[in-house]
């Protein structure tokens, strides 16, 4: 599994959400959700964009290029 999916997954658990909650929020299916989880498919940009401010992340993070989670401003 890349480091997308495993920060994607391990987000969404901390907030407690199942994997259609999270869809609704973002505006795509379940099964959109699970396949981010999987490392089989990748949100659009927009997409991506909305998770990480969602969960208040930064894109390096979110995408695994840092470990720093918070948004430098």
């Amino acid at each position: 599994m890349d480091v997308f999916a495993q920060r994607l997954k391990q987000l969404r658990e901390e907030k407690g959400l199942s994997q259609q909650a999270l869809g609704e929020i973002i505006g795509v299916s379940k099964i959109a959700v699970y396949t981010y989880e999987k490392g089989k498919n990748y949100p659009e940009v927009r997409k991506f964009l909305a998770l990480a401010e969602f969960f208040g992340v930064s894109l390096d993070y979110l995408a695994g290029w840092s470990d720093e989670r918070e948004i430098r401003r």
